[in-house]
């Protein structure tokens, strides 16, 4: 017997939620060591052009024009590409969650993400997420990043819901405030454990 509830829909962070972050500083850390770059730098002219291609403004290959290859390197772009790709992996207990959540309830689901285009499609199409989501409101495609509160109104829209009927979940509690004072119910995510119980505080449960 399943519990009752008034949530209709789960805004979904994707970085830090269902997988690790695409490209943080972690990761960039890692290339600058691997690749022999100046971390310094490429950090400096990262946090120059970032939001302009999280917004889809710019390519992945633009981007990597300016704050990698803005001169000659000892190795290609499709190196570092493949090397940024490959840094995505899957918090597997949080995808069997959300996606058990989904088919028991009948959820509509929405990513709710920064990100730009070819990391979002290269994480949707690798790890299957249009499996058991059914919209991708990232700032890649709709040209708004978090915190900015347009975002949540366009995910509202696509979904055609009332605030009150969302739950969204995001590691990053300034995310999840900015959601809070559009009247969506919000999980500041620290870990699968934690998000689940947080989930049956709202009626959302795998539980017999």
């Amino acid at each position: 017997m399943t519990l009752s509830t008034s949530i209709t829909t789960l805004f979904l962070d994707i970085g830090g939620v269902l997988l690790t972050n695409g490209w943080d500083r972690a990761i960039r850390t890692r290339a600058s060591e691997i690749f022999g770059l100046d971390y310094k730098e490429m950090d400096e002219r990262h946090h120059l052009t970032f939001d302009t291609y999280e917004e889809g403004k710019l390519s992945l290959d633009e981007y990597l024009e300016r704050v990698v290859f803005y001169q000659a390197r000892p190795f290609s772009r499709e190196e570092f590409k493949s090397f940024m790709y490959a840094q995505s992996q899957p918090f597997a207990e949080m995808l069997e969650l959300m996606q058990g959540l989904k088919h028991r309830y009948d959820l509509q689901v929405a990513a709710v993400s920064n990100e730009g285009r070819e990391l979002t499609v290269y994480r949707i199409q690798q790890f299957k997420l249009g499996t058991f989501i059914d919209f991708f409101i990232s700032s890649c495609f709709v040209h708004y990043r978090k915190p900015d509160a347009d975002i949540y109104r366009i995910a509202l829209d696509i979904a055609q819901v009332q605030p009150e009927q969302v739950v969204y979940i995001d590691d990053r509690p300034m995310f999840v405030e900015v959601a809070q004072g559009l009247g969506i119910k919000g999980i500041i995510h620290t870990g699968h454990e934690a998000t689940r119980k947080s989930l049956e505080g709202y009626g959302l449960s795998l539980s017999p």
